[in-house]
Parts: structure tokens; C-alpha cells; sequence
């Protein structure tokens, strides 16, 4: 049992009377009225909160694993068993990881009705969180006193790579409708298609690909459907060095490499590519070959699941090694890494030439978005501009890391860590279109 603050409040003017009744007995008398008042309309509050048949009940809902980076729904109902209205106080015990202190909910509830709570977590790192249980803080329109109910069991959920971001890409590709998400149509050069077979047509189909002598036939609209001509190995090398440990917006730039490998093994399957991944730091550690078959996307999820950034250095001549050893057809390799200046670049540049050799390398790496919009303020004191001349520089500097790579015919992407999933997929379809594989 907990006592409120009303009844702290009453006892607090029933003190009051009676040390006033020193002074005037009428007082006195009034704070013995008070104090036994009190103590009836507590033990009844008591008795109602405690009597048999009441209560008051709850349980969470929610999906059994979190996509990471992105807001997870969690549904929390609660009952009234008591056959009077009540006012709940509702609290549950989410994973301590998020460090939220505003988990707490206030409901009023009719006899024997339910009401349905619903909030977000907002994960930024994959791995195993552990829910708690749901505690009820149940009082009458009395006010006096509380009682505690201990509702829902404890309950571990898995955090993965953002499925929830591949879902939205999966619906708006059956509605053709990525651009709403910044995918650029690209132009296609030549002719890259061949006819696959003819369905009916259904809303958002392109209306140029009616086939009419069909529609004639069938009495209703008939469209020919296309596939692309060859099949291409489409692998996503992730590095896991330190250079990847790197934070935005709460979230490692490896876990945002994750989650843009993901969606993009996603299309280039949509698109008849075949998929796979690799990843390696100090050492070459993960191979999934590339595949269309129907479970690969799953095999590709509980891959990503697994990995984290290391403290050391990445080794580009074991990458080398492994993937001529493994990876025998030519192939576009998207390498997600991050360098810092001309140096880092120059130290890895032999390597690259070497996988760009065998295969199409594609070089991935962020801005560094706090740099830039420090460097885009205004400045108002001499330390200011010698401070901002300074990060214009860093910038200028990972610019021209993109430049250089061209020259020794390593194609490069340099974007912002929220604008990933986006340019990659754009650059994955620019290359195809351009037919650089």
C-alpha cells in the first residue's frame, strides 16, 4: 500500500488545527474532526482497492524483434476489474539501454473497461534488450492510498538491422513509387530488357507497356512485363575497423552501413541481381556468396545481426586475398569504409586498385555532418573564421579523396550517414543503367 500526497496534504491541516487549538479551542476540536474523518475515509479506500473480486490487470504488446534506428510500437493494455471508476498510474520497465525517464502514463478508467497505451523505442544499436514488468498504480477518486499491481512477464526482444526501412522500400517498389523516397528514375541506355510474360494489369503499372492485342483477347487490360538480361553479383563489403565507430544521431556508422546494405541486397534481388555480403577488420571474417534464392534476404539479416566494429586498424590485403579467392566472377563491390583525409586514403589505394582489377569497386564513405554545419555558421570573432577556415578544409579534403579515387578508376560516393540507404541505391541503378556491370 501507498499512501498519496492527498493524504499527506490533509494530515498536514489536521496538524495544523490542532496546533492552533492552543490558541483557540474551537480549532481544536475542528483537527480531532479532521483526524478521524481522515482515518474512516482512508480504511474505506483501503477496503475498496483490497476487496475481493477487484483488481486491475495489464500486458504489453510488441513485435518480437525492434528494426534498429528506427521507431518500434509498444502497446500497453490495461483493465479495470473493480466495479468503480479508478485512476491508474501505469509504468513499464523498458530495456535501461534507452535511459528514458518519461515511461509513465496517467489513465482513468470506467468499471470492467480497457484502455490501450501506446509509445515508441527508438533503438541505435543491435543486440538483446530486456523488458521488465508493468507496474499499476491503482487509486479510487479518493485519492488517499494506492495499491501496486505487478502485470506482464519479463521479455527479451532482438534488435536487427532497420527491416523496418526495407519494408517501406519493398511497398512503395510494388507501387513503383521509390521516388517518393529521393530513388532518381534513371535513364536506361540501350536496350537492357527482355520480354518475361504478360499479366493484367494492376494501378501504378506502366501504361506504355499495355499490350493491346492481348487486352482485346482477354477483354481487360493486359501489360508485357520485363527482367533484365544478366543476372549480376552485387556485394556489400563492410568495414569493421575502428574508422566505423563513428556516431550520428546516436547511431555507429557501421549500424548505418547495416541497414543500407540491407535495403540495397533488397533491390538488386527485386532486380534479378544476385546478393551477397562481406565483411572484415583486422582480419577477413564474414563470406555469404552472392544468391537470388528466396531465403537469402534472411541470411543476410541474421549475418548483419551479428556484427560489430572493432579498435583496429582493417586489413585491405587480407580482403584482397579472400575475395579472389572466393569471389571468382566479376562483380560490383559497394566497400563501405570511412576516410578521413588523403593519407588514410593513400595507405589503402594499392588494394583497392587491386580488387578494381578483377572487379567493379564502388567506394563508400560519409560526410562528417557536424563539421559541415559548424563550418556553415556564421562567423563573428578572428578565432571563429581560423576555426571555420580549418573545417572547410577537412571538407575539401574528403571531397578531393573522391576525386583522386576516380583517377585510378575506383568509382566513390561520399554522403551524409541519413541520406545513405538513398545514394546508394541511386548509384547502384546509375551503374546498371550506364552498364559499368
Amino acid at each position: 500500500m501507498y499512501l498519496n500526497q492527498r493524504f499527506y496534504l490533509s494530515c498536514v491541516v489536521a496538524i495544523a488545527l490542532l496546533l492552533t487549538g492552543y490558541v483557540q479551542p474551537v480549532f481544536f476540536a475542528a483537527g480531532k474532526a479532521l483526524v478521524a474523518v481522515i482515518a474512516v475515509a482512508l480504511a474505506f479506500d483501503v477496503w475498496l482497492l483490497w476487496k475481493k473480486g477487484g483488481g486491475a490487470d495489464a500486458s504489453r504488446t510488441c513485435a518480437p524483434r525492434f528494426s534498429n534506428g528506427d521507431e518500434n510500437p509498444v502497446r500497453i493494455t490495461v483493465e479495470n476489474r473493480y466495479s468503480f471508476p479508478v485512476k491508474v498510474s501505469v509504468t513499464d520497465e523498458i530495456p535501461v539501454v534507452f535511459q528514458r525517464r518519461d515511461i509513465l502514463f496517467h489513465v482513468e478508467l470506467r468499471p470492467g473497461t480497457r484502455k490501450t497505451i501506446l509509445y515508441d523505442l527508438r533503438p541505435v544499436r543491435r543486440g538483446e534488450y530486456r523488458f521488465g514488468q508493468v507496474r499499476l498504480f491503482v487509486a479510487t477518486h479518493l485519492g488517499l492510498a494506492e495499491r501496486r499491481f505487478t502485470c506482464a512477464q519479463p521479455a527479451t526482444v532482438k534488435v536487427y538491422p532497420s527491416y523496418l526501412m526495407l519494408h517501406r522500400y519493398e511497398l512503395m517498389a510494388i507501387s513503383n513509387n521509390l521516388t517518393e523516397l529521393g530513388i532518381k528514375r534513371i535513364r536506361r541506355i540501350g536496350h537492357q530488357t527482355e520480354f518475361e510474360h504478360i499479366k493484367e494489369y494492376v494501378k501504378g503499372d506502366d501504361y506504355r507497356t499495355i499490350n493491346w492485342k492481348a487486352s482485346a483477347r482477354r477483354h481487360q487490360l493486359m501489360v508485357n512485363t520485363y527482367q533484365d538480361e544478366r543476372s549480376q553479383q552485387i556485394y556489400s563489403v563492410i568495414d569493421k575497423g575502428r574508422v566505423m565507430q563513428s556516431a550520428f544521431r546516436g547511431m555507429t556508422l557501421l549500424d548505418y552501413a547495416i541497414n543500407a546494405s540491407l535495403v540495397l541486397s533488397f533491390v538488386a534481388i527485386r532486380r534479378e541481381d544476385k546478393a551477397g555480403l562481406i565483411t572484415f577488420a583486422n582480419d577477413f571474417e564474414t563470406f555469404l556468396p552472392a544468391s537470388k534464392q528466396p531465403g537469402q534476404m534472411q541470411l543476410i539479416l541474421e549475418s548483419l545481426y551479428r556484427q560489430q566494429t572493432t579498435f583496429g586498424e582493417s586489413d585491405y590485403s587480407s580482403l584482397c586475398v579472400h575475395v579472389n579467392k572466393y569471389v571468382g566472377k566479376r562483380s560490383l563491390l559497394l566497400i563501405y569504409t570511412n576516410f578521413d583525409s588523403i593519407i588514410g586514403m593513400e595507405r589503402q589505394l594499392s588494394y583497392l586498385q587491386q580488387l578494381a582489377h578483377r572487379h567493379v569497386v564502388l567506394a563508400i564513405f560519409f560526410e562528417n555532418a557536424e563539421l559541415k554545419a559548424f563550418a556553415a555558421r556564421r562567423p563573428y570573432t578572428g578565432e571563429a573564421y581560423f576555426q571555420q577556415v580549418i573545417a572547410e578544409k577537412f571538407i575539401f579534403e574528403k571531397q578531393h579523396v573522391t576525386t583522386h579515387l576516380r583517377r585510378h578508376g575506383i568509382y566513390s560516393l561520399l554522403t551524409s550517414p541519413d541520406r545513405l540507404s538513398v545514394d546508394v541505391i541511386n548509384k547502384y541503378l546509375e551503374m546498371k543503367a550506364r552498364r559499368l556491370i
